[in-house]
Order: C-alpha cells, then structure tokens, then sequence
C-alpha cells in the first residue's frame, strides 16, 4: 500500500473547457492516503471530467494534478489506479469470472486474482453466470471487482450506486466501507447526499464546475445542536448564558437551540434543573448534509439534480 505522504492525489486550478463551454473551472483538489473522499454534486457538475483528468482520459485544458506523487495519467499512477468511469461494460455473453480474466490478461495480472476480487464484491457463487444474467446490482459490483484486479493503492469510483435499487445501493456504500478499511484510498463520485454522509471522510461539493466547499462531512454540517423545551424560557437563558457551558443559547420559537459538545448535555440538564427550570423536553437536533449542500450551492430545496 501507499507510503506515508500528504496527498495520494492532488489538483490545482484544474480547467477543462469544450469550446466556448466551461465543464470543470479552476478545481483544487486534495485527497489525502486511507480516506474515502466523497466528490458531490448534482448531474453535469463536472465530477466525471475532473475524474477523467485524474485518470489521464482528458487532457486539461489548464492546471495540473498529480496521482501517487507524479502526473495523473502517467503509467506508473494507472498501475497503482483502479477505476469505473460511467458503469462497468463487458461483454453480455461471458459469464463474470470469464469477463475478469479477459481484463486481467490485458492488464498483467495473474489470474489468480480473479477469484481473489470476485470474494471481494461478495460474487464468488455467481462467477459463472454471464453478465447478462446479472443484475444492475451484481454488474456494478463486477465493474469494482475489475477496478480491484490490480490491488491497487486508489480506487475512483463514479457513481456507482446509479441505478440501484435500496438493497443494491446498501450492498454498494459496504463494500466502498470495506474498501477503505482495507487501507485504500477511494475517490467516490455521487449527486446522492446520504450515500455521502453515510461511507466518506472528507467531501468536496462541486457546482458548475467549480468546487464550493471541501471538508469533513461532520464540519460541513457544523456539529449538532440541542432543542430543549424549558419553562420559564427566560430563567432558562439566564441560567445557561451564565453557567458558560454551552457555546451559544438562542430562542427558537417557544424552545432553546443550544451549541453544545454531545457530553455536555446531561450537565446543561442538570444545570437548569438544579435553578428550578422544568425542562420537558430534549432533543439532539443534526443538519443532514442535504441542508448544507442547497445552502452552500443556492439551489432551492426540492431542486432534482
């Protein structure tokens, strides 16, 4: 696996123009070794460009980035690279195991791995089936499976959850779980906002074509905050503003929203209490990432992607 360093891939002021068309406009990127790094945005945002420059497809039009220390595209980062770019294809007649070995030959790998790979997307039993028998589930975990033949150290993954149903997307974030956990670092593309939340360490939000915000998902979302229903209200402000244990108190409607660390919360309980405060109810109260991603790119709420 990759040794010790700051940046497994790296981009800066990447441009990718058609004509008079910009689909990817200045992207910094930094995607750092072991992280599932999630790439979000709404279809037509320029996430698949940006990974076709990663992986040496499109040639940028300005910029430049680097995969494992040197050029994106260059021989020695694909050895190490594995991708699935817009949907796996094979051929419909091979069965998966088959399909594999014939990309296998292509790419130098000992066949061996074939098996290796096919246990790891959990389709051993269904190797000898042909990939038309599959379903859009089983065809997407044999595309990861190909991504996987050369054990490589990155693996970019787009969108690999289109298409699926509830089960076949649950089987997709394990896997990309199980992947990380392995010590590979995964670039995951997705217009999908729980699919992000869910399986990434650090999320980069692209909108036409420039990238908006790049964080951890949880300093996206800024924290949590707590409801409580407290009377009298305004003893309850007093008390808390005086006690310094919340970061903030404010009115919202007829309860308290308080920033506050998650152990804090049976202390601020216990603080009203104490000064005769009934306190009725609380409630931990987290913004889902969806909230942030419609803030940050001023799309309205209910806007499809």
């Amino acid at each position: 696996m990759t040794a010790a360093r700051e940046a497994v891939i790296e981009a800066r002021g990447l441009v990718k123009t058609y004509g008079p068309n910009v689909a990817v406009d200045h992207v910094d990127l930094t995607v750092r070794p072991g992280e599932v790094y999630g790439f979000l945005g709404p279809n037509g945002a320029g996430k698949t460009t940006t990974l076709r420059m990663l992986l040496g497809l499109v040639r940028p039009t300005s910029g430049t980035a680097t995969v494992l220390g040197v050029p994106a595209g260059s021989p020695s980062a694909l050895e190490r690279t594995g991708s699935m770019i817009e949907g796996p294809a094979f051929y419909p007649y091979l069965s998966g195991r088959d399909n594999l070995r014939f990309v296998a030959r292509l790419a130098g790998v000992p066949a061996g791995r074939v098996d290796e790979v096919l246990e790891t997307v959990h389709l051993a039993d269904r190797g000898g089936d042909t990939f038309a028998q599959y379903s859009l589930g089983m065809k997407q975990r044999l595309g990861v499976a190909a991504a996987l033949l050369k054990d490589p150290e990155v693996v970019v993954l787009d969108e690999p959850t289109n298409g699926l149903d509830p089960a076949g997307m649950r089987d997709m974030r394990a896997l990309v779980v199980e992947l990380g956990r392995q010590g590979r670092t995964v670039i995951l593309s997705s217009h999908l906002m729980g699919e992000v939340q869910e399986v990434c360490d650090r999320v980069a939000v692209i909108s036409n074509g420039r990238i908006v915000a790049e964080s951890t998902v949880e300093e996206l979302r800024g924290g949590t905050s707590l409801l409580v229903t407290a009377e009298p209200v305004e003893r309850a402000v007093d008390v808390l503003v005086a006690s310094g244990l919340p970061e903030s108190v404010r009115r919202d409607g007829p309860d308290l929203r308080i920033t506050a660390e998650p152990r804090d919360t049976a202390e601020i309980v216990r603080t009203l209490v104490t000064a005769g405060v009934d306190v009725t109810r609380v409630q931990r109260d987290e913004r889902q990432l969806e909230d942030v991603f419609f803030e940050i790119t001023d799309h309205p709420q209910g806007v499809a992607s």
